[in-house]
């Protein structure tokens, strides 16, 4: 997955608190088999109206998703998550998060900013005063900064750095590939062989 140090976009004040995966990915784009392709898919019960923020510029180009409290929540489909990204979303800022919604997120690249309630208030107020406004989120100082105020955030230490290094559970294993070759060499050839093969 793509590596996560910083990232500069466009907010998007995404004002609707309680938001299911459901809402975010509808189930019928589910039958899906691919991991990608699924921009079309976000939001698409609400994409219909068309002054909906994500029909309505700049906010459209955006890439910081500000939600309210509770996002993600319902079921634990990932696909919520590639459609995020795939939609062009790097970060959600949100108040509260569903765990497995933030679990899925963090092992596909996809960063969500837990911050308080005034904290969301105060940067929708400012990217609906300036919708062109753009947010820097540090992964590294873990802040994001806006042109009125830095706002610190807290994340997991693990999470963090799989960010950083860009690892999903593949790539975490394919870290261990020389002792995974070594195990196999050593199994007996009656078992299946389990290595990695090379596409």
């Amino acid at each position: 997955m793509q590596k996560f140090t910083t990232h500069t976009g466009t907010g998007i004040p995404l004002r609707r608190n309680n938001i299911d995966t459901d809402q975010i990915i509808p189930s019928r784009f589910l039958k899906r088999v691919s991991r990608s392709g699924f921009e079309d898919a976000l939001f698409a019960e609400w994409r219909k109206d068309p002054d909906f923020i994500l029909n309505t510029a700049p906010y459209s180009g955006g890439s910081i998703l500000v939600a309210g409290t509770d996002f993600g929540i319902g079921s634990s489909r990932e696909h919520a998550v590639w459609g995020l990204l795939d939609y062009g979303i790097r970060v959600v800022v949100s108040a509260r998060f569903a765990d497995i919604f933030r679990g899925n997120s963090g092992k596909a690249g996809l960063l969500t900013v837990q911050v308080s309630e005034d904290d969301v208030d105060r940067l929708w107020d400012l990217l609906d005063r300036e919708p062109q406004t753009d947010l820097l989120v540090d992964l590294s100082s873990q802040t994001i900064t806006t042109p009125e105020s830095v706002i610190k955030f807290d994340v997991d230490p693990y999470v963090k750095w799989r960010l950083e290094m860009g690892y999903d559970d593949i790539s975490l294993t394919e870290q261990h590939a020389d002792r995974i070759e070594a195990y196999e060499r050593r199994r007996p050839g009656f078992l299946p062989d389990c290595r990695f093969q090379s596409a």
